[in-house]
């Protein structure tokens, strides 16, 4: 009997998952409308979009068009400096490049490119002191008054 209602849950749930999944499909942008959407903000559409794969590409598009172009809490300029100090740690010279540049457009200097990279740097650089050396967390917070 157990089973039997197991069963009758997953059915009742997949069942839930699926109209939801359709519901979604439904509004999902066509392959063709995220490219010319892509195209709109970019001016063309790269290559490392198209060869991504086919049925996340609209999704992967909104993410970074809400994280990047929308409007948010951060001003774009702020966003592209990120951009480029992460990039900087991983390294990805296809994002400082490209995140430098757009950060360029957006009116940041040179020396805040810099000041960028160097911050990335500063905080990598500590980070692996503390962990290197096993710092206490604990011990850590109550040297600068946290709880």
């Amino acid at each position: 009997m157990k089973f039997i209602k197991s069963a009758a849950a997953l059915v009742a749930v997949s069942t839930l998952a699926f109209g939801i999944a359709s519901a979604a499909a439904q509004d999902k942008p066509t392959i063709e409308e995220t490219y010319e959407d892509i195209k709109s903000v970019y001016g063309v559409t790269p290559e490392y979009m198209k060869v991504y794969p086919k049925q996340g590409i609209a999704a992967a598009w909104a993410l970074t068009k809400a994280l990047e172009v929308e409007p948010g809490a951060l001003d774009p300029k702020i966003k592209s400096l990120i951009n480029v100090a992460v990039a900087a740690q991983i390294p990805c010279r296809y994002c400082i490049w490209l995140d430098s540049k757009f950060a360029r457009e957006l009116g940041a200097t040179d020396a805040e490119i810099a000041e960028a990279v160097a911050q990335a740097g500063l905080t990598r650089h500590w980070s692996a002191i503390l962990n290197g050396m096993q710092i206490n967390f604990e011990d850590f917070k109550a040297e600068f008054g946290g709880d």
